[in-house]
């Protein structure tokens, strides 16, 4: 039995326009929740790629990635299931493009909504978890990383070969 733990890489994006944050509505096991444009990261793709990849599939938006916000754990039990869950997440801000208004957004996402910061915190028991608001409070602080802060080895882009 492998026992090695094993948390869910996921990224995030935190996105500020006019004051309000873009946030989406999504149905989880615990119901709707109000959520970052967020999800798991992809075998063979960048953290700044992957953020822009759901953010896209999210919201509809084109995102570009252009700092590091933080790096996050968390972690919770499923009240259905019992399951053990943690949360390795990477989030980034960045700059909103172009909405598609053709596209159809991924499935499990209700719709997209933009909230003031105390909209957003007055909320935080609708919230996926404890990170959404953190993320916004440490953009609000000025929290900002280089993106060459996280180095994509080109092994990543394709397997190779040890000995």
């Amino acid at each position: 039995m492998d026992t090695r733990w094993r948390p869910s890489v996921t990224v995030a994006a935190i996105i500020e326009r006019d004051g309000r944050f873009l946030l989406v509505e999504e149905e989880t096991a615990e119901g709707l929740k109000l959520n970052n444009p967020a999800g798991h990261l992809d075998p063979g793709e960048s953290p700044a790629e992957g953020c822009a990849r759901e953010t896209l599939e999210e919201t509809a938006h084109a995102f570009t990635p252009t700092a590091l916000v933080g790096i996050y754990l968390s972690r919770f039990v499923r009240a259905a299931s019992g399951e053990d869950v943690t949360y390795f997440r990477i989030a980034f801000a960045g700059e909103l493009g172009a909405h598609d208004a053709t596209r159809k957004l991924d499935q499990g996402i209700v719709r997209t909504l933009w909230l003031t910061p105390d909209e957003l915190r007055a909320t935080a028991e609708r919230h996926r978890s404890p990170l959404v608001l953190r993320c916004m409070e440490d953009y609000l602080a000025g929290r900002r990383l280089p993106l060459s802060a996280i180095h994509v080895d080109p092994s990543v882009r394709g397997l190779t070969q040890q000995g």
